[in-house]
């Protein structure tokens, strides 16, 4: 391997020759050797987005020369594209700004800006990584600026459209299950009945409010820190400097992305995306009662609950032959319990901004990407390959209702909840029928108990 001698205010360091990254990058890989998980692409290319905004501006304003800004730009676009993904090698387990990945996008720039430019890698010459890509910026408030924009992109292109497609195939169970009556539950013990379409209602009213909840708090991750600088007062950026940068990073992303409120706020604490993590953990509380309902259900096919009947996608075991296992929904719980794990260390992060800067932005990009990802890619799976090919096992949903104890529910107004309680335990006793014990009491007629004790009519108001 070849190497070429790149320099900081630290002194000289030897950098593979085949790589964009500089002096701060090298130092970082030695000295924040952390762990495997590496910076996400996505937040890399968020940086990425900030910088060819930013070269734009300072164009448009006579900042810097055209030549300099265009090859700012091209190379902006080449990391956005992922054509240089390789040169991002450093790990989420660094300081707590997030200064190094920083500027291991303005030297990748900077270095491949020279290269187009036809001088030699290393040189800062023409351009610099810090004077002109990253002009009138800090890491301060670039990270943050990055983490808001990532969220966004992600939860627009990913997230929003895989809890979409769960939700269209919960509608559609509900239509396809409006006419099955089945036995209720609650505390785990029979309760009065329900149409199985009914029960997958609450699954989709549940889904549905997470999405908008989603939607609603994507509206303060639009607010971008960029021009805040290093403290949030906007120093060495020219005045009206954050209008435009973001102006331009709004063009590129094609989302309404604006200033922040306050900048101060922006830096030093994160609670845009605390919130936003909040949504994330309730869309995970409840993905995990869905999942588990599901998987509960299906269970059997001898010896469980066995009302739905869930779709074999694999073999379930290595060793008992034919078996098969509510696998979609062991992995959507698995990715619940992950997200929910990812919002405590959010929040504790998000708990420890001091003074003028939270210094844990590394840590709450990593977790928020990561759930974001992990419950796009769940949701899609469970809407793809178990909700879609659930069926109901009509039979044992039958049997269930017709020796459901809960139906007597229905005689209560008619003759009394104490009357109507006696003829249950009588029933449950003597293992006969709730019509059994009801006629023998004398309480109630037969014409009149078909009538009453219907379990069509029990699934409404009366």
């Amino acid at each position: 391997m070849k190497f070429r001698k790149e320099f900081d205010s630290i002194g000289k360091i030897s950098v593979p020759d085949d790589k964009y990254w500089g002096a701060s990058t090298q130092r970082s890989k030695k000295y924040f050797d952390i762990g495997e998980f590496l910076v996400r692409p996505t937040l890399i290319k968020s940086i990425a987005i900030i910088k060819k905004a930013a070269a734009i501006t300072h164009s448009k304003d006579k900042q810097i020369l055209p030549r300099i800004s265009k090859a700012i730009i091209k190379a902006s676009n080449e990391i956005i594209s992922g054509k240089l993904d390789n040169h991002f090698p450093l790990k989420v387990w660094q300081t707590g700004s997030g200064t190094q990945t920083n500027m291991n996008v303005n030297e990748v720039i900077a270095n491949r800006a020279i290269e187009i430019l036809g001088g030699k890698k290393g040189s800062k010459k023409p351009v610099h990584p810090n004077d002109h890509v990253n002009k009138s910026q800090s890491t301060n408030d670039v990270f943050p600026t990055a983490m808001h924009i990532a969220i966004a992109i992600e939860t627009n292109k990913k997230l929003l459209p895989a809890l979409d497609l769960l939700n269209k195939e919960l509608k559609r169970k509900i239509s396809q299950f409006k006419k099955i009556v089945k036995v209720g539950r609650t505390h785990l013990q029979d309760a009065t009945p329900l149409s199985l379409g009914q029960e997958f209602s609450g699954y989709q009213s549940q889904l549905n409010d997470c999405i908008q909840r989603i939607k609603s708090a994507l509206k303060e991750i639009y607010m971008l820190a960029q021009g805040g600088t290093a403290v949030g007062t906007g120093i060495n950026s020219k005045k009206g400097f954050d209008k435009k940068i973001i102006k331009e990073i709004r063009k590129i992303t094609k989302l309404p992305f604006k200033p922040t409120k306050n900048k101060f706020a922006a830096l030093a604490a994160h609670d845009e995306i605390v919130n936003f993590s909040g949504t994330l953990n309730t869309t995970a509380v409840c993905l995990m009662k869905i999942a588990n309902d599901i998987r509960f259900l299906g269970s059997g096919p001898r010896a469980g609950y066995g009302e739905l009947i869930l779709p074999a996608n694999e073999p379930g075991s290595s060793i008992m032959p034919g078996k098969v296992n509510p696998t979609q929904s062991e992995a959507v719980t698995m990715v619940c319990v992950k997200v929910i794990g990812n919002h405590n260390g959010i929040t504790m992060a998000g708990s420890h901004g001091h003074f003028e800067l939270n210094v844990f932005k590394p840590l709450i990009a990593h977790n928020i990407l990561q759930s974001i990802d992990l419950l796009a890619d769940s949701s899609k799976n469970f809407g793809k390959y178990c909700i879609k090919g659930l069926k109901a096992d009509k039979e044992k949903i039958k049997f269930y209702l017709d020796n459901s104890l809960m139906l007597v529910t229905a005689l209560a107004p008619k003759i009394g909840y104490d009357k109507a309680a006696q003829i249950a335990k009588s029933a449950l006793k003597n293992n006969t029928t709730l019509k059994t014990e009801a006629l023998k009491s004398g309480l109630i007629n037969e014409k009149d108990y078909e009538k009453i004790v219907n379990p069509k009519k029990m699934i409404n108001p009366y």
